[in-house]
């Protein structure tokens, strides 16, 4: 008899789980399917008040990366740098698209995480915490929580 009863609570908390992931699937937010790699955080002197964080992103479908967040910045946006006329410009980013398939690579002098109102310096060694938040083609919304190394720059 205890061991019908343990198949039955056994067959419950199946049952209990996938009701559960189906609806945080339909409610839009699950953990992205986004692989990240070589992923770091440039160290900072004191006294500096923006950083950067580089890292490679790839995904088996179309995404768009459309928020990130760390504690360690009062603001964090997604940037561009191109070379137009001589000239190195820097633009912010509302999203990043990841096409399928592709590796999308933020690194010094392209795609870059940009780290405003820094509390206090990066020092090499440590780690800091990231929020990204991604967009499919239907647009539910998934988010990656990382943990990023701060390395000193090449």
């Amino acid at each position: 008899m205890g061991t019908f009863r343990g198949m039955k609570n056994s067959a419950i908390y199946l049952l209990q789980c996938l009701l559960g992931s189906t609806l945080m699937l339909w409610l839009g937010v699950a953990q992205a399917d986004v692989a990240i790699s070589d992923a770091w955080v440039r160290a900072s002197n004191p006294g500096q008040s923006v950083g950067a964080a580089y890292l490679t992103l790839r995904s088996k479908e179309d995404m768009t990366m459309v928020y990130v967040e760390t504690e360690r910045a009062g603001n964090t946006e997604i940037h561009s740098m191109t070379m137009q006329n001589g000239i190195m410009k820097m633009r912010h980013l509302e999203e990043l698209a990841i096409p399928a398939n592709q590796p999308v690579k933020l690194a010094p002098g392209s795609f870059h995480l940009m780290l405003f109102e820094l509390g206090r310096p990066f020092k090499a060694g440590e780690q800091v915490k990231f929020r990204l938040c991604f967009k499919d083609k239907a647009g539910k919304i998934e988010e990656k929580f990382v943990s990023l190394p701060v390395k000193a720059a090449p």
